[in-house]
């Protein structure tokens, strides 16, 4: 950091020294620049370099200088370096506090007496005049910090936002995989001698089922850590364009799976996309779980929503849930895009409804 404001502050002072060179602001009589007055010029600005590491000890050092000069009866003009350390303060301090303002309004006290004591008379324009800039240069200093606390707040607010549909996918992946898994090491158990070749069948749809969620979840988890080189979201995530991958894994594991679609297909926002699948990837995991063999899957595209819904035969006394972290990650994920989910039994059937929003400019 020093190399970019070490420059920024030799400017500083170069601006300085040319002000005390020629007069100033000021009118009649003043002590002449000198070496002293070099020396004072440079204190009051090259600290500027080290800003970062102490905002307020810069601020104050660089006042001292400005008030010194004022004190020796150098032209009175804008102490440059004060000023731009004053609106450094109030950019960059966590908040306003009251020893802060204590500080800022000793120093400016003791930077106008020291000019009325070098001129042997208190410059009642020129005051005026730094009372208004200094007041201007903190708020100014202020309003830069809360905008940048803002900013901060919602990228926090975005970040935890993400992780959270992270770890939802995370949840729903996992899931997926391991009902598919349990289901076909089952299959393979049973039918290893009466049917060798289901049986080898079913080994191998665990192998790519397992394939495909160790990539998934790599993707995923690389995400969350703060180290990764990624952007904070996860990329190529699955949309219903892979619902015909996800309905032939349930099929081959046993439940027999009938999908529709209906109106006209488009390109749908990836947020929706990647919800859309979510939610029938649950859906359907908890229909193979907790259901009776079958499911029907309807996707409807509306003019203004896409409309998911999945059902599937319970026993007469369903063990299906009616809660969970399942139900509820569909319903959060629905719910966030402005749309609804509702799920239940009734009748002998459990169905899944989703509603989700398309938005006028996503289309």
């Amino acid at each position: 950091m020093l190399r970019r404001d070490l420059p920024i502050a030799i400017v500083v002072c170069a601006g300085q020294l040319l002000l005390l060179a020629h007069g100033g602001f000021g009118s009649g009589r003043y002590h002449h620049l000198d070496v002293r007055g070099g020396v004072l010029a440079a204190l009051s600005t090259l600290p500027l370099a080290v800003w970062r590491r102490n905002p307020l000890g810069v601020f104050v050092a660089t006042t001292i200088a400005s008030a010194t000069l004022n004190l020796l009866d150098y032209p009175t003009g804008p102490p440059l370096g004060a000023t731009i350390a004053l609106f450094l303060v109030a950019a960059t301090s966590s908040g306003v506090k009251r020893s802060t303002l204590a500080i800022v309004g000793g120093l400016l006290a003791a930077h106008v007496a020291s000019a009325g004591i070098g001129q042997q008379a208190v410059p009642t324009t020129a005051t005026l005049f730094g009372l208004l800039v200094w007041t201007l240069t903190f708020v100014a200093g202020d309003r830069v910090r809360l905008h940048r606390e803002r900013i901060e707040r919602g990228q926090r607010l975005a970040a935890a936002e993400e992780r959270t549909r992270i770890a939802r996918d995370l949840h729903d992946s996992v899931g997926h995989a391991i009902n598919v898994i349990l289901v076909q090491a089952g299959a393979a158990r049973l039918l290893r001698e009466q049917d060798p070749a289901r049986s080898q069948a079913a080994i191998s749809t665990i192998e790519e089922v397992a394939r495909q969620t160790v990539g998934e979840i790599d993707t995923l988890v690389r995400t969350l850590r703060e180290d990764g080189g990624g952007n904070g979201s996860a990329d190529a995530q699955p949309g219903l364009a892979a619902l015909e991958t996800l309905v032939t894994q349930h099929r081959l594991a046993g439940l027999a799976v009938e999908v529709k679609r209906e109106g006209r297909r488009r390109v749908l926002p990836a947020t929706i996309d990647q919800a859309s699948y979510r939610i029938l990837q649950e859906a359907l995991t908890n229909a193979a779980r907790h259901g009776v063999g079958s499911a029907a899957v309807r996707v409807r595209y509306d003019d203004r929503a896409l409309e998911l819904t999945v059902r599937n035969r319970v026993a007469p006394r369903p063990a299906h849930p009616n809660g969970g972290h399942g139900l509820i990650g569909m319903r959060e994920r629905a719910e966030l895009l402005g749309g609804s989910l509702a799920a239940g039994p009734a009748r002998g059937t459990f169905t899944v409804h989703a509603v989700l929003p398309i938005e006028e400019r996503d289309r």
